[in-house]
């Protein structure tokens, strides 16, 4: 078996970043002027731009549009409370830009405060999934999205006729957030996305870098958390998912735009825990998805309890040529989940996923002799084997917690013990795309390098900072 891997040396992830700063950044700081500050007095409704205050909290009472060529701009601990289903509709320019200490918040308080995230909740009766406002959608006019330290909350109630009519969308769409610019950025850093109905996070297509954020309760019965399609290009590393219905990232060039990039996502240090489980279509999810045209890679990676692993689709067939893949990280507490890590022909769920030798479980320790990819195979050897050591998750799972029951962060600390076997088993030999520019304000602050422990919570402190 040949490990898929690509060495690039770490200039070009330099030279791409001075590229940004001297021929972008400059342009798009021209392009935001000093804005005027926003009345909290009274409920937003209409046109909206300016200067959201730190620490204010200000009330959507109806649909509330940027128009193409404003700004809105939401400094740090500003909480948003969307009322009546209403949507923020984003023709312009949005940035938000929480920080640790005073993190933004777009959201609806009466289902903040039913909120419960203990195992086992009915998802048809979990506030999460309700979809309490339309969401965050973006006309293909955007130019720039941007969320730091930003939590986005119990979107897609499902766009009206009118609603839609925004931003080209069919009524009924229920996204939380929709970016759709082949030219725009869209960075979401060190945020949070809760709940959802359908895809949580539709990407068109665009430039984008998403990093060191984290994803419960994304989509009910159905729906990819990240859904990268036609022409979308870009980064997601040091995700945390947990309890997404169907895959937590996934790369996809349907609908790619005349003249428009191939999808292209890299990948890595992400962890996927109980993703898959909520999809009602057979031999879908459940954790990192590539198909039809899409390339990239995925290394790093640390599945526990997903419905599968990590599947190069067949069906439509992804663009196995240009895709690099290796040292990802499988753990399983049911037999179902351990005789997909990497996944059947059977049904929907493709099976081009080649076995990599740095992959944990190692493929020898379970695959049959004349094993070829897409196979069927008992995944006994390896149940219950290979525990990652997180600092706060109990593994095994106890008996009376299903897998699909852990749907949310709650308590658990998803960080590694020192000990665990996931520590220095990371591949660091590949650079990022790096195509958005890197800027405390209008782009990504830090671009964190691929890592050298699997998982998104690296030893050092370094990765993901929700803990």
């Amino acid at each position: 078996m040949r490990m898929y891997r690509i060495a690039l040396v770490s200039t070009i992830l330099i030279a791409s970043c001075k590229k940004w700063s001297t021929e972008k950044l400059n342009l798009a700081t021209a392009d935001v002027p000093v804005a005027t500050p926003i009345s909290d007095a009274a409920p937003l409704c209409g046109s909206i731009k300016g200067t959201m205050l730190a620490g204010k909290t200000y009330i959507v009472g109806c649909d509330v549009t940027i128009n193409a060529g404003d700004t809105l701009t939401i400094q740090p601990g500003v909480h948003i409370n969307v009322k009546n289903k209403a949507g923020i509709f984003v023709k312009g320019s949005l940035v938000s830009l929480g920080t640790k200490a005073q993190q933004v918040f777009i959201t609806v308080d009466s289902l903040r405060a039913l909120k419960n995230d203990a195992p086992n909740q009915d998802p048809s009766h979990d506030p999460a999934f309700s979809g309490g406002w339309a969401g965050l959608y973006c006309a293909s006019t955007c130019p720039m999205l941007i969320l730091k330290w930003t939590h986005v909350e119990y979107g897609g109630s499902g766009l009206s006729i009118a609603q839609g009519s925004i931003v080209n969308q069919s009524s009924g769409t229920a996204f939380s957030i929709l970016f759709q610019n082949p030219n725009g950025i869209y960075v979401m850093e060190d945020s949070w996305l809760y709940g959802g109905v359908d895809d949580p996070i539709r990407i068109s297509n665009g430039k984008i870098c998403i990093m060191r954020c984290t994803f419960e309760k994304a989509g009910i019965k159905g729906g990819d958390c990240l859904n990268t399609k036609g022409g979308t290009v870009g980064d997601m590393a040091y995700n945390l998912f947990v309890g997404i219905a169907t895959n937590g990232q996934k790369a996809s060039n349907k609908g790619q735009p005349v003249g428009a990039s191939q999808t292209n996502i890299r990948m890595w240090n992400n962890t996927f825990i109980s993703c898959g489980w909520r999809q009602i279509q057979t031999g879908r999810g459940a954790n990192i998805n590539f198909e039809e045209g899409a390339k990239g890679m995925a290394y790093n990676n640390l599945m526990v309890n997903c419905k599968f692993g990590l599947r190069i689709v067949n069906n439509p067939p992804a663009d196995t040529a240009n895709i690099r893949y290796g040292n990802n990280y499988e753990y399983a507490d049911s037999l179902i989940t351990a005789n997909q890590i990497y996944p059947t022909n059977a049904g929907l769920s493709g099976g081009w996923t080649i076995p990599q030798e740095t992959d944990i479980p190692n493929y020898h320790s379970f695959l049959p002799a004349g094993y070829h990819f897409g196979d069927t195979y008992d995944g006994t050897p390896v149940l219950k084997a290979n525990n990652p050591l997180f600092y706060n998750f109990p593994l095994p799972v106890p008996n009376q917690v299903p897998l699909y029951g852990i749907q949310a962060v709650n308590n658990y600390d998803f960080r590694l013990q020192p000990g665990s076997p996931a520590i220095g088993k990371g591949y660091t030999g590949f650079t990022p795309l790096a195509v958005v520019p890197i800027s405390p304000t209008f782009g990504v602050t830090e671009i964190t390098l691929p890592g050298s422990d699997i998982g998104a919570f690296q030893l050092n402190g370094t990765g993901n900072q929700h803990y």
